[in-house]
């Protein structure tokens, strides 16, 4: 198996008439009434900052052309990650999370600009923003809802099974090193119900930012980033119960080749992961299997930089009206610019 691309890479978020042109981390998903809705973070000066506001875009033409970036969650915190998850009829939970002040504060310690920003955060900003956050809409993404916050978080956010469940994996915002957490969320209170647990047994392997799938038959995939000082890849375990109890994390792929993952299903029934490669080459990956994970056809290049840069990556993929394929990733334009958000059409062939 193998894929064609359609069509160059296309920049569909940047403000480059600004030095707050640093847009990352970009989940794209089809809405209930069929339009394409992107969410990433934006408006930042790089990668830690405090000016991070987590934006959305909207396509109206199968992402031909995008609305400009507005803001759902900006709080005077560093609003990251943008996930998107619609649900019912014409629900979106819209995701994001945040760093402390403190930290922000060490990381651009060489920044004034960013210093005296930081200075007007105060203790009272941080305890009612700082966590994994969220905002509903029950219109298709028209309005949003107030901010609420989330236990758990992940790059992409909660997926609506097939019996209408949301259920969020993700590392608990307040103990990241305890593995992974699975959680039934409410959209219209905002409350969290503690379903399971993901745990790995090497203990020198840190495992985050996972993506769920759920099969026809009801069972659930997920696949996560793992990592530690050497490793830089892929894991991948199955439950069977609704996420009350999951088999243990088998790594697919090389130790090193990349991650965080993204999962979708095709028409087709063919299972995609996509993924950032970040060692040389560098670009963004997918890998396809045709038996609901059991084996994986890997490799399949979707983007690749020309640039020796390894801050570009977490794609996500839907399915546009004729089958084709529609990944959205983030990467530095050239060497002179910001990271902006980049979208890439293809087909498995």
């Amino acid at each position: 198996m193998s894929i064609k691309l359609i069509g160059k890479p296309k920049i569909i978020m940047s403000n480059s008439d600004s030095k707050h042109n640093y847009f990352g981390w970009p989940t794209v998903a089809k809405l209930k009434d069929g339009k394409i809705a992107v969410g990433a973070s934006g408006f930042r000066l790089e990668h830690v900052c405090p000016f991070g506001k987590a934006v959305i875009s909207y396509s109206f033409d199968n992402g031909e052309t995008y609305t400009k970036p507005a803001p759902v969650i900006d709080t005077p915190l560093d609003d990251r990650d943008a996930g998107i998850c619609p649900f019912g009829d014409n629900g979106v939970i819209f995701t994001s999370f945040n760093n402390t002040a403190d930290m922000q504060k060490e990381y651009n310690k060489e920044n004034e600009y960013v210093q005296n920003y930081i200075n007007t955060i105060t203790k009272d900003d941080e305890e009612k923003y700082l966590g994994s956050t969220f905002r509903v809409s029950f219109d298709n993404g028209i309005t949003f809802g107030k901010l609420m916050h989330s236990p758990v978080t992940s790059p992409h956010g909660p997926k609506e099974l097939r019996d209408g469940t949301v259920l969020w994996v993700g590392n608990n915002f307040f103990d990241v090193e305890a593995g992974l957490e699975v959680v039934k969320l409410n959209p219209e209170t905002g409350e969290a119900e503690y379903m399971g647990k993901i745990t790995i047994d090497d203990e020198n392997i840190f495992i985050n930012e996972p993506n769920i799938l759920e099969f026809p038959d009801g069972r659930l995939i997920c696949h996560t980033r793992a990592e530690n000082d050497n490793v830089f890849t892929i894991y991948q375990c199955f439950s069977s119960d609704g996420g009350r109890t999951w088999t243990k994390p088998e790594r697919i792929l090389g130790e090193t080749d990349g991650a965080p993952p993204h999962l979708f299903l095709h028409s087709s029934g063919t299972l995609i992961c996509t993924y950032g490669r970040r060692k040389y080459p560098y670009g963004i990956m997918a890998m396809v299997s045709t038996d609901n994970g059991k084996t994986w056809e890997k490799d399949l290049r979707i983007y690749e930089s020309k640039l020796d840069e390894d801050d570009l990556g977490y794609p996500s993929t839907i399915e546009l009206s004729d089958g084709t394929l529609l990944t959205v990733f983030y990467a530095p334009a050239s060497e002179d610019s910001h990271c902006e958000i980049f979208q890439q059409k293809w087909q498995i062939i």
